[in-house]
């Protein structure tokens, strides 16, 4: 058995190992490569997994760094099964076709503006036509059961935690007349998160191939983000400001959503109107609504009270450009849920540039802000920051709060191993998804439970299993 790493090594961005034997070739994961533009475009339009011969793709989640570029295999000549699990398949194609939007927009608008240079644009990396069509190969398959996918390879999908639908992947390959298990986690999420179920432990296995995103570092606890949520809110309110909460459409929204609904009915929210501000997030929480079966004991118990635990009354979603830009021009406290998880784009910056100069408002961070954005301008607390080419005084209130993080930190994955070694521990061990130190921490933390030293792969690296 053969294993290339494609992507997502020694580096936390495109998702791709193919895993080739005798029988079958299997890609696990297909993601985009996000970064800089010289070096997305070159790496997200080349396939060195030869689509036309890949048997299947198995998704793990429907993350765009780990599903983005599925239209692209499709355009390149993949006609297999995409497995994944059914909330997978609703929100990838979700996130696919608005993926193939922007890309579409941000090309027609470089055409536009470069025209008269008669400089050479390229193309969306894929069309929405493009996602319709690789969306029609997603075989959704349900946790727990087996299914044959390919000449030779049975798959089964445990809970990962993570965001909805997120799945480890456990394959078991027929190989030149042996059977070897490979356990691939996609990304770990965390334990007792609100909505997800807890990520599932596996038995022991050949070969492991494991994110470490967080693995070098401790997320504070969850239970703080009601208490957190409600001090903020009812402070701004007293003064009659606003709150803007910067959330990924994902995940972050539909559990902020929750949490809100959750404190309206224990009577503990204060009057005010929120308004999510997001097509997008508006969609995906539709999806989350048809899919409430795959979510935790604490929403089965919620629902039987409560027949939708991601809207109250005063929640608005909000879909139109109009509507959002009706917000600005709001007069008295409320809270804004928008777009834009790191503030560099989406509705989120608009209503930063009309609230970020008004001492009664209030920025709330909720997620890891990369350099040079600017939410990570807003953290560093800098007095002045730039939007749309004008300079804004920052005198708004910035909250920064932690613990809604979708990924497993070091306790989480230390607790995941300790599992893994109760159950006979792993051959061989890959670490992926993850910068030098985080992968160097997991690699440590798990040489007691590998056979031989854990790996840390590098991109286009391939390893024969023996």
């Amino acid at each position: 058995m053969k294993l290339t790493f494609l992507g997502a090594a020694g580096e936390v961005t495109g998702s791709q190992h193919l895993l080739e034997t005798t029988e079958a070739r299997i890609l696990l994961d297909c993601g985009l490569f996000q970064g800089r533009e010289e070096d997305c475009r070159p790496r997200n339009e080349t396939f060195r997994c030869q689509p036309r011969n890949l048997d299947a793709v198995v998704l793990s989640h429907a993350h765009i760094d780990h599903c983005g570029n599925l239209p692209g295999l499709w355009k390149a000549g993949f006609r297999g099964p995409i497995c994944c699990t059914a909330p997978t398949a609703d929100i990838a194609a979700i996130m696919l076709r608005d993926s193939a939007r922007i890309q579409e927009e941000d090309a027609a608008y470089e055409q536009r503006k470069r025209y008269r240079q008669r400089d050479h644009i390229p193309g969306p990396l894929y069309t929405e036509d493009d996602a319709r069509h690789a969306a029609k190969l997603f075989e959704p398959q349900a946790m727990h059961e087996w299914q044959q996918i390919a000449p030779g390879v049975r798959l089964r999908f445990l809970h990962a935690g993570h965001v909805l639908g997120a799945a480890i992947s456990e394959l078991e390959l027929q190989d030149a007349g042996e059977v070897r298990r490979v356990v691939f986690t996609g990304d770990l999420g965390r334990r007792q998160q609100p909505l997800l179920m807890d990520p599932e432990t596996v038995e022991r296995c050949d070969v492991l191939i494991c994110e470490s995103t967080y693995a070098n570092r401790q997320h504070p606890d969850t239970a703080n983000v009601s208490d957190e949520l409600q001090r903020i809110i009812c402070r701004a309110a007293e003064v009659g400001g606003r709150v803007v909460i910067p959330a990924f459409s994902l995940g972050r929204t539909q559990m902020l959503a929750y949490l809100l609904n959750e404190l309206q009915n224990r009577n503990s929210l204060c009057r005010v109107p929120v308004f999510i501000d997001s097509p997008l997030a508006t969609r995906l929480t539709d999806v989350h609504r048809h899919h409430t079966d795959d979510m935790d004991s604490d929403v089965q118990r919620s629902l039987q009270q409560d027949d939708d635990v991601f809207s109250f009354p005063g929640l608005t979603y909000v879909r139109s450009q109009d509507e959002s830009m009706a917000l600005n021009r709001t007069s008295g406290p409320l809270v804004i849920i928008a777009a834009g998880g790191m503030c560099e784009n989406g509705r989120v910056v608009h209503h930063l540039k009309h609230s970020l100069d008004d001492e009664r408002n209030t920025v709330m961070i909720i997620g890891f802000q990369a350099e040079h954005t600017l939410g990570r301008r807003l953290v560093e607390l800098r007095p002045e920051v730039s939007i749309f080419g004008r300079r804004i005084p920052v005198r708004a209130r910035i909250e920064v709060v932690n613990g809604l993080s979708a990924h497993a930190d070091a306790d989480d994955f230390r607790w995941w191993f300790g599992e893994l070694q109760k159950r006979g521990g792993t051959g061989e061990t890959y670490i992926v998804h993850g910068e030098s130190a985080a992968a160097q921490a997991l690699a440590d933390l798990a040489t007691d439970c590998s056979d031989e030293l854990p790996v840390i792969p590098k991109y286009g690296q391939s390893f024969v299993i023996q």
